[in-house]
């Protein structure tokens, strides 16, 4: 109850074909919902992070950093504002559509985030360097601030791309609109 060599390689050939297919929309998928994916693993990663960093994590050594905060001791505000970065792209995001994405108001508010938020974690790093040297635990530390330049530079990164795919999609949708509108009306 074999198959021929011929319907084996068209089976071989399906799942190839089937495999490719589903790949094709998996990628399809993370890249049109990149705004969201981003802003998860923004919130996710810093915050996970620091509570590695932290010796005992808990509610209460948590507390104490609000309590004692220094701007060169303290790395509480890391993920706080990749936390206020996020909420605040996504909501620009949320209420941006269409003609809203191609042009100013997401590509802007991301780049105003961002920007600000690479400036504020540089500098914050520049002070932090000086006291992380000798300390247990500087390795995480600065895979905090690396964390948080990375996703600062991929949000202006996807914002740009959404931006570029949802111009491109304006064009296509008013050369449509144009070839559309010179055909003569059918008659009925």
């Amino acid at each position: 109850m074999g198959f021929s060599k011929e319907e084996k390689s068209r089976r071989i050939l399906r799942g190839f074909k089937t495999v490719f297919f589903l790949v094709t929309m998996v990628i399809s998928f993370l890249v049109f919902s990149a705004p969201v994916f981003l802003v998860i693993a923004d919130t996710i990663l810093p915050s996970a992070l620091l509570s590695a960093s932290l010796s005992p994590p808990s509610l209460q050594t948590l507390y104490s950093h609000f309590t004692n905060y220094d701007f060169r001791n303290s790395l509480i505000d890391i993920p706080l504002i990749s936390i206020i970065r996020s909420a605040i792209i996504i909501c620009v995001y949320s209420f941006c559509d269409g003609p809203k994405l191609s042009r100013g108001p997401y590509l802007g508010t991301t780049m105003i985030c961002c920007v600000s938020s690479l400036m504020f974690v540089s500098v914050k790093a520049s002070y932090a360097s000086g006291w992380s040297s000798g300390r247990e635990g500087s390795a995480m530390e600065t895979a905090l601030f690396i964390c948080s330049l990375a996703l600062a530079i991929a949000h202006i990164i996807v914002a740009y791309r959404t931006s570029c795919r949802e111009r491109r999609k304006l064009l296509v949708y008013k050369i449509d609109i144009e070839a559309v509108g010179s055909l003569p009306p059918l008659a009925l």
